[in-house]
């Protein structure tokens, strides 16, 4: 086990770690609380579904008070990457909700310089597909919010974006800008946000790629949890090796004497 005692502050995945879907982990709005109180604490997620204001309603109406100012989205870091661009013109492939945060750049279905991949659902399609690819073959670039396989849903594992972005890659020859987990730049945009050091801080996440592989590449301590897309065999498998397993966020406070 690490030493916990060194850690001054945590980073939480949220789906699959304080609830799945609209279901609240058991005991998760209570460490939190007592976490929050004695470190400092940001919530970093890939989800890309629900834009800032959307995402924080949620996650207090499942029973937690997590102002907003400790959330740090994958959206949100894309925006202010594009805004840092020189004439940008999107073409997003973005929730509904999520495009709100978009709306001060400019947006074309047809002559974009950047194509920003998110999460659509159903809406995917070969056609959409081959759409973006011939974008991508005359100059466009690739941005994907995040790049992940799978998560969990209250109805079981679902297929993420990341085999979508895969393909496009592997047809245009263009590879994707990634921008949230497991991205050094997010974990580091969350760091300097707390004003910490790697090694004072823990990720803590569902996802042994993408948080846990992840935030160790920058020196963080990476907790994975037996809760949301955790599977035993596929954790088994992997050659990444979590600095703490833990049953769930609730076991937490416990572990640090709280």
């Amino acid at each position: 086990m690490s030493d916990l005692s060194a850690l001054k502050g945590f980073l939480f995945d949220l789906d699959g770690v304080l609830y799945t879907g609209s279901n609240v982990i058991e005991g998760a709005v209570e460490a939190i609380e007592k976490l929050r109180a004695s470190h400092i604490c940001r919530f970093v997620t890939n989800t890309s579904t629900l834009f800032l204001r959307s995402l924080q309603q949620k996650i207090n109406t499942l029973g937690f008070a997590i102002p907003a100012n400790e959330i740090i989205s994958a959206p949100q870091a894309t925006l202010l990457y594009l805004q840092g661009q020189q004439n940008p013109v999107c073409r997003l492939l973005l929730a509904e909700d999520v495009k709100q945060d978009f709306e001060v750049l400019n947006q074309s279905e047809t002559a974009a310089n950047y194509i920003v991949i998110g999460d659509i659902g159903g809406t995917w399609s070969y056609s959409l597909l081959n759409q973006v690819f011939n974008d991508l073959m005359q100059g466009a670039k690739l941005i994907a919010i995040h790049k992940n396989k799978f998560w969990q849903t209250e109805h079981g594992l679902q297929m993420d974006i990341g085999g979508f972005v895969d393909a496009l890659e592997y047809a245009s020859g263009v590879k994707a800008m990634i921008i949230g987990k497991p991205s050094a730049d997010f974990f580091q945009i969350a760091l300097d946000d707390m004003g910490l050091k790697a090694f004072e801080v823990a990720m803590i996440g569902d996802d042994i790629d993408v948080d846990v592989a992840g935030s160790q590449q920058i020196g963080l301590t990476g907790m994975l949890v037996k809760t949301g897309k955790y599977r035993q065999s596929y954790a088994e498998a992997s050659h990444v090796k979590p600095d703490l397993l833990i049953d769930s966020i609730a076991d937490l406070p416990k572990l640090l004497g709280l």
